[in-house]
């Protein structure tokens, strides 16, 4: 779909509704990351997964500009208004939840639930911002000099994935294909426009969000269970579930759990059979 200068891909799932529950994927990820945790929600809940700027089918102008933080924000809202909803559930994962968090700062009305996966707030100390800002423009310059495949090799040996080595070769083998599928322009311009060092830090503003919000992180994700345990000490209406032997994607890691969590913020009808529900904290420590 065509809206302004961005041409957004997305996929449909479950029935139609006013108030659907769209998806925002990772860095390197794309919309079809989330087809496990679409499916066991089809039943219960209208779900909008989509490609964000940079990556999977979604076209942006080939300008850094457009793909900052603002401009994101500010293009995927139209984007909402286009298909005519004006009351969203939001899960964004990652980057996905850093722009999720954005968006339901800047748009109070809009966003009706909030889920926040493995998300920061962003960087408070403007030195880490430089630090960072100067690492991923390096990273970005070497996805574009050495190609997909190597920079995918590179990305996935990261410790903070490590817990994704104990899946099954199938699933690994499919997660490696969707993050091949993007390119390496487009993913050069995401993180050089939407990286953390790079967005506005959200940490002040984190006090005024209303929107009632889940922060989910994997038990063996230390550092982000960390982030997640200080966003919810400031945001009012915030739960917290850490979903165990998972670490920084609990939507991929273990599709079923983190959909029969989502379900329950939603006040949806629980997905069947028996799941361990996680460890929860509700409201501030």
């Amino acid at each position: 779909m065509c809206v302004g200068d961005y041409d957004w891909h997305y996929a449909n799932g479950g029935n139609a509704s006013e108030c659907p529950l769209i998806l925002l994927h990772g860095f390197t990820g794309s919309l079809r990351i989330w087809d496990d945790v679409a499916a066991v929600l089809s039943h219960a809940k209208h779900t909008i997964a989509v490609d964000l700027p940079g990556h999977g089918g979604t076209r942006a102008p080939d300008d850094v500009v457009a793909f900052r933080m603002q401009s994101v924000s500010e293009a995927f809202v139209d984007f909402v208004n286009s298909l005519g909803h004006t009351c969203i559930d939001l899960w964004g994962y990652s980057m996905g939840g850093r722009l999720a968090l954005y968006v339901a700062m800047g748009n109070p009305g809009l966003v009706r639930n909030l889920i926040l996966e493995s998300a920061s707030p962003g960087l408070s100390d403007r030195e880490d911002r430089e630090t960072r800002v100067a690492a991923d423009a390096a990273l970005a310059d070497r996805i574009e000099r050495d190609g997909m495949e190597r920079f995918v090799a590179e990305w996935t040996a990261q410790p903070l994935f490590e817990s994704q080595d104990r899946m099954e070769p199938k699933r690994r083998e499919r997660a490696r294909a969707i993050r091949l599928g993007n390119s390496a322009r487009g993913l050069a311009l995401s993180l050089r426009g939407m990286g953390t060092g790079s967005q506005e830090p959200l940490h002040e503003r984190l006090e005024s969000l209303r929107c009632p919000t889940l922060i989910l992180n994997g038990a063996l994700d230390s550092k982000f269970c960390a982030i997640g345990s200080a966003m919810r000490q400031k945001i009012p209406e915030a739960r917290h579930r850490v979903i165990p032997d998972c670490g920084h994607a609990p939507h991929w890691e273990n599709p079923r759990m983190s959909a029969h969590i989502v379900s329950e913020l939603l006040d949806e009808r629980p997905i069947a059979g028996t799941v361990d529900r996680g460890s929860v904290v509700t409201g501030r420590e």
